[in-house]
């Protein structure tokens, strides 16, 4: 099922939700991202975001959480740092 996009969202609105996936403590639901948001947007445009930001690989879903994969992620960089590396 297609939803019909009534308008795009805004680069100041993209960049907010980056910024709160990057900054969050934990790995937030799609939940409370949305009401963690300084502004409140409409849901349609959130998901609308969301998608792109998966698309464009700077995020990933895993299960419920919201992953922020992007290479200026600090948590992952320790967690390569900490982890056993393979050959």
């Amino acid at each position: 099922m297609t939803t019909k996009v009534i308008h795009e969202p805004q680069l100041d609105t993209i960049l907010m939700v980056e910024k709160a996936i990057r900054e969050a403590e934990s790995y937030p639901t799609k939940k409370k991202l949305l009401q963690s948001l300084p502004k409140q947007i409409q849901y349609q445009t959130f998901n609308r975001i969301i998608e792109y930001l998966e698309s464009s690989n700077k995020i990933v879903i895993d299960g419920r959480r919201i992953i922020w994969v992007f290479p200026d992620n600090l948590k992952l960089k320790k967690l390569l740092e900490t982890s056993v590396k393979l050959r």
